[in-house]
């Protein structure tokens, strides 16, 4: 891995690859390797890799190539202060043995190396040698839900300064109070190439891009900060008008709604959870309990209710990989599998969890596309893509007038969740007093307790207003982050655990 200055430095095209292949999203001739060409992998190269990686007798082998380039410009006080690339290329190589994994990962594509990394994970396994595939099947045609006007590598410096400059005087220039502003702008480009002993290769150009807007406002010697951003699969067009402008008002008014903020009473009360982030709760406290792993442990639980009721008739949860440009948007999985949409919950049953190759081998049933990784450093698990529940019956107002005394949740930051039993708490940054009916006064500095399951149970109503979250979502998990995408429609819970002040 690599860094180099962005501001005064140059770069080393071969490494940052073809704008063009990246716009196009072309792979190359369907006979031969295409972008991972320019670092000299070939299909003989994978073939004597996968041969090493099955001679200890592996059920199955599979080699990960990502290249990589990051880049990342802050501007804080009205200058830029921090301005970097990085650089990753490298081969990750899986064994499977029965429900054993081995891995193992090299940053030289030299065949001694590769060799070298395919033998250390071939030691899971301990018998007589498979024969690794003699011809290869390379599938160019995948989905296109993230192809760019043009590619970030074609994309300078001095194009992204004048955004950021823009919205720093923006958000000083909309509220008086407003008193620092510090904004992160990131892209990255690459690829990756997952290659198996089935005979399959697979590559898909993978664009990122990121901005997220801080701001610290002052009021009668009180302070109160917060903020906002975006982030998709997309090009320098990602960044209307339009978009710049929500980023600005989004971030100050989230910050000055904060001095006219007060803490809820504490107690059981109804919950209405706004559309859009609110799904963070979807997604951590009941989405990471549906992945296979944690079920096929018994972990999860979820692991006994397959096919079973675990929620009103009118919920609905999909995990889903083809929101175009969405962040958590893939054409091909870690594990070269094309994902779709997997209906999680239908009808208030649950019907299925998501799986990567080893938990979909397990159940007896296909890989849902959700075997992802955040590297080539890693092995695939597991992992969700877009989680978010489909609209419902109900209206926004229909929801709010029915609740007499309880919470609006409308952004939260942090929070913790005991992913097998559900268990959480979340920190309500965002939200409002619900008083007869009506959105009254702001609140702030919330906390939400509960159990994610149970929670889903309580849902009785939800609306028709789903949103689909355009923050900057990482997902962890065993040591890893994956981007994710996640939404939600207005829902009630009939009762959580809200922890404000003393009544």
């Amino acid at each position: 891995m690599t860094r180099q200055d962005l501001v005064g430095g140059g770069t080393d095209e071969a490494l940052l690859g073809g704008a063009e292949a990246e716009r196009t999203g072309t792979r190359g001739p369907a006979e031969g390797i295409g972008y991972f060409a320019r670092f000299g992998v070939t299909e003989t190269l994978i073939r004597e890799t996968l041969a090493a990686a099955l001679s200890r007798g592996g059920d199955y082998s599979d080699l990960f190539f990502q290249h990589r380039v990051s880049t990342s410009m802050s501007l804080e006080d009205g200058a830029v202060n921090r301005a970097f690339t990085t650089v990753e290329l490298g081969v990750g190589v899986r064994v499977v043995k029965g429900d054993q994994t081995g891995y193992a990962y090299t940053e030289e594509l030299s065949l001694e190396a590769m060799r070298s990394a395919a033998r250390t994970a071939a030691a899971i396994a301990d018998g007589p040698s498979r024969a690794g595939p003699q011809h290869f099947h390379v599938f160019k045609d995948l989905p296109r839900r993230y192809v760019l006007q043009a590619g970030w590598d074609a994309v300078r410096p001095e194009q992204k300064l004048p955004i950021l400059e823009g919205l720093n005087s923006a958000a000083f220039q909309a509220d008086g109070r407003v008193a620092k502003v510090s904004l992160s702008f990131s892209d990255e480009h690459g690829a990756v190439l997952v290659a198996d002993s089935t005979g399959r290769i697979v590559e898909d150009v993978q664009p990122m891009t990121s901005l997220y807007l801080s701001c610290v406002a002052e009021q009668n010697g009180k302070r109160e900060q917060n903020a906002y951003g975006v982030a998709g699969r997309a090009g320098l067009d990602f960044y209307s008008r339009d978009r710049l402008d929500r980023i600005v008002r989004e971030a100050v008014a989230r910050t000055t709604i904060l001095f006219d903020s007060v803490q809820p009473p504490a107690g059981e009360m109804p919950v209405v959870l706004a559309a859009g982030s609110s799904g963070i709760l979807l997604h951590e406290a009941i989405g990471h309990g549906m992945e296979a792993d944690f079920n096929r442990k018994g972990t999860s639980i979820y692991a006994d209710k397959l096919n079973k009721p675990i929620a009103h008739p009118f919920v609905n949860i999909v995990d889903d990989g083809t929101n175009e440009h969405a962040r958590g948007a893939i054409n091909v999985d870690d594990e070269g599998n094309v994902p779709g949409k997997t209906m999680l919950v239908e009808n208030g049953v649950l019907t299925t969890f998501l799986h990567d190759s080893i938990s979909a081998r397990h159940y007896k049933v296909k890989p849902t596309g959700n075997g992802r990784r955040e590297s080539y450093r890693h092995a695939p698990l597991p992992r969700m893509r877009s989680t978010y529940m489909l609209p419902g019956p109900h209206t926004p107002d229909e929801i709010i007038a029915s609740v007499k005394k309880g919470i609006y949740c409308s952004n939260f930051t942090n929070g913790q969740v005991n992913i097998g039993a559900g268990d959480f708490t979340f920190y309500v940054k965002n939200g409002y007093l619900i008083e007869d009916g009506k959105l009254t006064r702001p609140i702030k500095d919330v906390n939400i307790i509960g159990n994610g399951p149970k929670v889903l149970e309580k849902v009785d109503m939800v609306a028709n207003d789903l949103v689909i979250d355009e923050g900057g979502w990482t997902c962890g998990k065993d040591g890893q982050g994956v981007p994710v995408s996640q939404g939600i429609p207005t829902v009630r819970v009939a009762s959580i655990t809200v922890g404000g002040r003393n009544a």
